[in-house]
């Protein structure tokens, strides 16, 4: 699977009937999930069934194409279904429980509710919302593939604007020429990363960089909210998406770093080994919580999986347990603090910490230990909700 954007320029009567359509996806995602709740032995097929129900009670959801409507219902199925699969592997702490969303973003269509322009410049969107046909303005040219290959279409609302994605039907794996080398990455805070061989990316710090002038625009968005004005000045809302705007520009450069930097180690390795870090436990410590968001780490190997199922390479993520302890030349475990940035072992080894840390990394991945991380998007055709592959 592929997924093409483009941004959509139209009136501001047809950006305001997309927002509607996003309302009402909320909406019936919200009301699946809630009869879920209120009744036993509810599965995705009597969900999908339920927006008939819903459609036929509110007028306005009766607006939003049926296809339209059965995907928010297998949006509020994924969320259930991974509540339920937490449950099964018995994971520690929250499971997850399904919540309700407050903030949708995006509305999916799949194969009806929407037709594509002979040149592939428009799309026109023919349910009773009213959007009409918008232009469409991107890098990738759709006459490439076939309608056919066409499988859901999404609308995106971002500070910027509203985007059109296209989840295509296409093998788009490639062969690359081998390079019969190998590599162990070892992620860290002052380094983006330390291969097996002493080479150090520096970690950009996107969001560190640009603090200062976010806490400025969010003082400045602050000063113009009126509690008791309902609804908000036009100078709020032109500060808050000035706000909006630099988060979503920090974003960019955040992902845009992780893509490229993902896409060449890839295609000089044939082999790439990684520790499978769990973010989301690291991030409990609140003294290390913003520089390891920032570090986007979770991102980058997130395009490192992809661009290995993408040109034939083999990812492999590592148990980190260990590999900054123990000496990749002998074994022994040497226990240092964090603060200790030398690894000095009885046997005469003395490295970098976190070079240590990556040759220990290479050598398990090696040895086959850990689990082969090649998330297979195309393998999936449901939510990756607000994601972009374009590349």
């Amino acid at each position: 699977m592929l997924i093409l954007e483009a941004k959509i320029y139209g009136k501001q009567a047809q950006y305001d009937a997309m927002d509607e359509a996003i309302r009402t996806a909320q909406f019936i995602r919200n009301k699946a999930l809630r009869y879920w709740m209120d009744n036993k032995n509810v599965g995705k097929y009597q969900l999908s069934a339920y927006t008939k129900v819903l459609a036929e009670s509110f007028s306005f959801a009766d607006k939003l194409n049926s296809m339209a409507r059965q995907s928010s219902a297998d949006r509020a199925w994924a969320a259930i279904s991974r509540f339920y699969q937490n449950c099964k592997k018995n994971i520690s702490g929250k499971k997850g429980f399904p919540k309700f969303k407050k903030h949708s973003r995006s509305v999916e269509y799949k194969t009806s509710g929407w037709k594509l322009s002979q040149n592939r410049k428009k799309i026109t969107f023919t349910d009773k919302n009213n959007i009409g046909q918008v232009k469409l303005k991107g890098t990738r040219d759709l006459n490439w593939y076939d309608i056919k290959q066409i499988k859901r279409v999404r609308i995106v609302k971002r500070a910027d604007g509203y985007y059109c994605q296209f989840l295509v039907n296409v093998d788009n794996r490639l062969r690359i020429e081998l390079s019969y080398s190998e590599i162990g990455l070892d992620v860290g805070l002052n380094n983006f990363y330390t291969d097996d061989k002493g080479n150090e990316i520096e970690n950009p710090r996107f969001y560190r960089k640009g603090e200062k002038a976010l806490n400025r625009l969010n003082r400045s968005k602050s000063k113009k909210y009126n509690k008791v004005a309902k609804p908000q000045s036009k100078n709020y809302h032109k500060a808050r998406k000035r706000y909006a705007l630099k988060h979503l520009k920090i974003s960019r450069q955040r992902k845009d770093h992780a893509v490229k930097l993902a896409r060449c180690v890839i295609t000089s390795n044939d082999v790439v080994a990684y520790e499978d870090l769990r973010i989301a436990n690291m991030v409990k410590n609140h003294n290390l919580a913003k520089s390891i968001t920032d570090a986007g780490w979770y991102q980058f190997r997130v395009w490192l999986e992809y661009f290995g199922y993408k040109f034939g390479k083999i990812t492999v993520a590592v148990p980190p347990q260990y590999t900054s302890a123990n000496c990749s030349e002998c074994g022994a475990k040497v226990k240092k603090a964090l603060s200790t940035r030398t690894h000095k072992c009885k046997c005469g080894c003395i490295l970098d910490r976190d070079e240590n840390a990556a040759r220990n990394i290479l050598s398990i991945g090696l040895s086959t230990i850990g689990h082969i991380g090649s998330q297979a998007w195309g393998d999936e055709t449901s939510i990756l909700t607000d994601e972009n592959l374009s590349g």
